[in-house]
């Protein structure tokens, strides 16, 4: 029976209190076996009625269903490694199924009778598997899941196999011929037996972690039993089951055996003591399987009625380092201790790499720690536990003082305070109870510092530690208190945001020496200097920087209010502290992995400097500060607003840039444009450059960006034509034909246009485009099209009219062509038209129609000499006056003499033009001729001469 290990003289052992928090409810039918998913948040559960569930234990849904069979399933495994749920039935089959694409991946009869239960290696590609039929058998799925071995000795049905974690080439099993195997993979006959039950085993487990060769097993006898694998020998048995005992197994992490039977219990025994812990009983009936994973405190549980997941207590390890860089931490009763002198950490130590220390062990404590916390000075270090506390020396390890309590909390100067089940807080000095206090109203936790906190569901109360009077009273309920050596700042850690506040302790004392004190204390004692929403997982001060953790994985400090991210962490790490010899700042992992940050303390005082206005006193310090964390300082001054000497500090090209931009100096900007490279930072120089009127490295940004859209603003609004000539080219290379298709057409380049357009398959465009600036190209556009068109609907390609084979349906056509030609004929004289002169322009030039005033000057389209300079004149775009540019004042008086003269000229042309026209038209009235027949386009019907009169004229311009 258990061999209880004798408590301290005096000293009253009391029950644990296990804090067991249930994570999820599945109601389904009856569940065979249950697994946890090692990175996935899924509880597995195999069902009686032939299905297998997957449950989603954070949002408490049911994320999968796989229909097995028509049987009971009784065992089933995740395969994490290769996404695969593996699955045994009582039709003797085992399935394989990637849960992911929901597929069976293999099916194959494993056994000659049902499957109970299966045991997954941890490291190689095996899994073995025990039936009804008496034998295990080890099946590898990188051989097509060949049955490598089978492994027989029992005489009954083989309940459960485990695979030993401490050696993976040995397991156990559990059986109903009343006994337990073990066996090794390269044996098919078991290396010894274990008896003891009197009557059938139904599961056997190994103790993860710890140097105790344990196994515990459960049986039909009502016990649970734990068993020495060296010596061969029971070492305890657990009674107080009512029923079959169904499954046992050790908790992943904790002391705790955990076991569950058809009496619908789960009970929680002491590993170290075999007390029974805690009964728990959810009302689902019976109980048949438990799961556990790993480096977790959650345990699976399977009852006829469902599924359920409970956690124990917290996953925070107890560990805790002075200020030299002593560590200690606990592996169950085990107090391990490391030094971080003995890492190896230099200059060329990456941050986030995992360090090589040297852990030793330092002794073992009585009760199992909750929290490890050193004092102030880093001479002792107390173990609180369960409802107890025990103070160590912390270097030989040696019991100082001990005593009842559920909180225990530091004082600076090597005092503590201790908070009592029944309430009361006790305050003692060099290990001498002092004050014992019981305050009227009811308390969570207590909080050290320089000020004692104490908590309520409503408020947290600040007290002097020498005579317990009350300084502050502060309307929050954080979940901790971080305190600044000096006693000055304080950070109060809630829920979703930190406060950091001032203390002012000369005031504080004065007020209470005065009687100054209201019901809420000394209003004055704290001031709130910042508020950062963030939550705080831990923290420290160094100086007046606090270092923190937060729930999104990253590890930050606050300065003055600003938040600085040091790094992203990749797994959720626990802050061990801050040594200002080297630098660092140290974290560890659950399984106690150790990494370092650097943090330099140059880079610390330089900030605080900085806030504190006092400029000297940081530019001393600024040659103290490494190279590589000059980005870093010019970061914080950016964020304080001070742009120029952030510049002249930071040595990251890209930051410079920035900051160059902000403050608008242009000759920084382009040089580390020139030196990054990149095209869009060339394209921001480039509108900074147009905002502050510098065209000329507009212009050359946008074209070491390629920015054809910019360069097309910035030539039109200048209208430099032989940009635009360029612009077209570039755009055309980089395939931004629109671009390209605008800078031809504003340059008048309408042949340019219209090739564009055909040789970007946009014929038909092309033939609209022609029919209304260049009616020459139109016949031989409209060719092309039919023949493109002809290829995807013939009767559409036939209907569309040529101009030269149905000028009837084409008005005015000749005389459109002759006014292209003269039109022609007047660019080439007078050149492109500026945008600058769009301001001289009368209203009336944009509604021009080139045709009618091309009749009124021209008896006839025949007659029409399209070298008449008089009509070329008549055609021209724009008057010479509003293509001028402007000249300086000496050369206005020469250049308006000229345009006046120029004015002359059309005004003369105008009159005589005219004249010619009275003459034409007088002619044309003596000598009517007929018009000629139309021919009629292909499926057209003719057109009559009252429709021909009605017939609206293209839109010629």
């Amino acid at each position: 029976k258990p061999n209880h290990t004798p408590w301290r003289q005096g000293y009253k052992a009391t029950m644990v209190r296990l804090d067991v928090k249930r994570k999820l409810t599945a109601r389904s039918d009856r569940v065979k076996s249950v697994d946890i998913h090692p990175t996935e948040p899924w509880v597995l559960s195999s069902l009686y009625n032939g299905q297998i569930h997957i449950w989603n234990y954070q949002t408490q849904t049911l994320v999968k269903t796989f229909e097995v069979t028509d049987l009971p399933v009784r065992t089933a495994k995740f395969v994490a490694k290769k996404q695969w749920v593996i699955a045994g039935s009582d039709d003797m089959y085992i399935r394989v199924f990637n849960y992911n694409t929901m597929k069976k991946v293999k099916a194959w009869e494993a056994h000659s009778d049902y499957i109970r239960c299966f045991a997954v290696h941890p490291a190689q590609s095996f899994f073995l598997s025990s039936s009804d039929d008496m034998s295990i058998k080890l099946w590898d799925w990188d051989k097509n899941f060949q049955n490598v071995m089978t492994f027989e000795g029992h005489t009954h049905y083989v309940m459960m196999v485990a695979f030993n974690p401490k050696d993976t080439n040995t397991f156990a099993t559990a059986s109903l011929d009343r006994t337990i195997k073990v066996w090794g993979l390269n044996s098919p006959t078991p290396y010894f037996t274990l008896e003891g039950h009197e009557k059938g085993v139904n599961s056997v487990d190994y103790m993860m972690d710890g140097d105790k060769p344990y196994l515990v097993s459960g049986a039909d006898d009502r016990t649970v039993k734990v068993w020495d694998y060296q010596n061969k020998t029971c070492v305890a048995t657990l009674e107080g089951h009512t029923a079959n005992v169904c499954c046992a197994c050790f908790h992943p992490e904790l002391p705790f055996i955990v076991s569950g039977s058809e009496d619908g219990t789960v009970r929680i025994w002491n590993a170290n003591t075999w007390r029974a812990e805690k009964t728990l009983n959810y009302s689902m009936d019976r109980v048949w399987c438990l799961g556990n994973l790993r480096g977790t405190h959650s345990v699976a549980v399977g009852y006829d009625e469902g599924a359920i997941l409970i956690k124990f207590g917290r996953e925070e390890p107890a560990f805790s380092m002075d200020s030299t860089g002593k560590a200690i931490w606990a592996k169950h009763n085990e107090i391990l201790t490391v030094s971080m002198k003995s890492a190896v950490v230099d200059a060329n130590t990456a941050d986030g790499e995992r360090l090589a220390v040297s852990v030793k062990e330092l002794g073992t404590t009585e009760v199992y720690p909750r929290v490890l916390r050193h004092s102030p000075n880093g001479r002792f270090v107390v173990v609180v536990g369960e409802g107890e506390y025990t103070i160590y020396t912390a270097l030989a390890w040696r019991n100082k003082s001990f005593g009842a309590g559920v909180d225990f909390v530091w004082e600076p100067s090597g005092g503590y305070a201790v908070r009592d089940t029944a309430g009361r807080i006790r305050i003692f000095h060099n290990f001498a109870e002092t004050k014992s206090v019981k305050v009227d109203f009811s308390v969570d936790s207590l909080f050290g510092g320089h000020l004692l906190g104490v908590k309520s569901a409503k408020f947290l109360n600040f007290y002097s530690w020498s005579d317990f009077r009350l300084v502050r009273r502060i309307e929050a309920t954080p979940k901790a208190v971080y305190w600044s050596d000096n006693g000055e700042l304080l950070c109060i850690a809630g829920d979703a945001a930190f406060y950091v506040l001032r203390y002012d302790a000369a005031l504080a004392a004065a007020a209470l020496a005065r009687g100054d004190v209201t019901d809420d204390g000394v209003e004055e004692a704290f001031s709130v200097l910042h508020e950062v929403s963030e939550r705080v997982r831990a923290g420290q001060w160094v100086g007046d920087c606090f270092v923190y953790t937060n729930s999104q994985n990253r590890l930050c400090y606050c300065v003055g209010g600003n938040v600085v991210t040091i790094a992203h962490l990749e797994r959720h790490m626990y802050l061990l502290g801050y040594i200002p010899k080297d630098n660092r700042v140290y974290l560890v992992d659950k399984s106690f992995a150790v990494v370092s940050f650097r943090l330099h303390l140059s880079v610390i005082n330089y900030q605080m400097a900085v806030l504190r206005d006092n400029m000297e006193l940081a530019k001393q310090l600024l040659p103290q500060i490494p190279q590589d964390q000059l980005p870093r300082i010019a970061q914080f001054l950016e964020s304080r607003g001070l742009l120029v000497l952030s510049m002249e500090i930071t040595t990251e090209p890209e930051h410079k840039f920035e900051l160059a931009l902000q403050l608008e100096d242009l000759a920084i900007a382009q040089r580390m444009a020139e030196v990054l490279g990149q095209d869009h930072k060339w394209k921001q120089l480039g509108e900074l450059a147009i905002a502050k009127c510098n065209f000329e490295l507009a212009e050359q940004c946008m074209q070491r960006s390629g920015d054809c859209a910019g360069l097309l603003l910035l030539y039109t609004s200048m209208g430099d034509a032989d940009g635009m000539v360029k612009l077209a080219a570039l755009a055309r290379e980089k395939g931004e034909n629109n671009v390209a298709f605008a800078c031809l057409l504003q340059l008048g380049r309408v042949d340019d246009c219209l090739k564009l357009l055909c040789d970007t398959g946009r014929v038909s465009e092309a033939a609209f485009l022609a029919r209304t600036y260049a009616p020459s190209r139109v016949s031989a556009i409209v060719k092309q099209w039919r023949t493109e068109l002809s290829a995807v609907n013939q009767k559409a390609a036939e209907a569309l009219a040529d101009p030269l084979e149905y000028a009837n349906l084409f008005p005015d056509l000749t005389w459109a062509l002759k006014a292209e030609e003269l039109q022609r004929k007047a660019r080439e004289k007078g050149g492109a038209l500026p945008a600058r002169a769009y301001a001289r322009l009368d209203q009336s030039f944009m509604t021009r129609n080139l045709v009618d005033e091309l009749k009124k000057a021209a008896p006839s389209a025949e007659a029409a000499d399209t070298n008449d300079p008089t009509l070329i004149a008549l055609l021209s775009l724009l008057p010479v006056a509003a293509a001028q540019q402007e000249a300086p004042e000496e050369e206005k008086k020469a250049q308006q003499v000229q345009v006046q003269v120029q004015v002359q000229e059309q005004v003369e042309v105008q009159e005589q033009v005219e004249v010619h026209v009275q003459e034409q038209e007088q002619e044309q009235e003596q000598e009517q001729e007929p018009p000629q027949e139309p021919a009629e386009p292909p499926g057209e019907a003719p057109v009559s001469e009252e429709e021909e009169e009605t017939a609206e004229p293209a839109d010629q311009q």
